[in-house]
């Protein structure tokens, strides 16, 4: 996936950013996007792993390692290069979006003649 000017949908982002901190099960991913998100974002678990496969698919995440617990195996998911350069370019992409709309606001208006 390019990390062109194209956007990624809010929970996409949100998932990306939950792995900038580093590799996360699929439980944790749901947390960490409730956390970052205050409380908007809630990932089905469904949602969450068809998230996680297209993201893999693309080459912005891997399986980093897994883990068995209580006899089932858990798998560990981190970002790739492209995956780390998509979400900061996204972030970079939103902060000027909002930028012009809150100087806009800000620069006083002539008055109409």
């Amino acid at each position: 996936m390019a990390t062109g000017s194209s956007s990624v949908s809010e929970p996409t982002y949100f998932i990306l950013a939950a792995l900038l901190d580093g590799p996360l099960h699929g439980h944790g991913v749901i947390k960490r996007v409730l956390d970052l998100s205050e409380g908007r974002i809630k990932l089905p678990v469904g949602t969450l792993y068809g998230a996680l496969d297209r993201l893999a698919a693309n080459g912005l995440i891997t399986v980093d390692h897994e883990e068995v617990v209580d006899g089932r195996p858990r798998r560990y998911f981190r970002l790739t290069d492209d995956g780390t350069g998509l979400v900061l370019a996204e972030a970079r992409r939103m902060q000027h979006a909002a930028s012009i709309v809150t100087n806009r606001a800000q620069t006083p208006k002539a008055s109409p003649a």
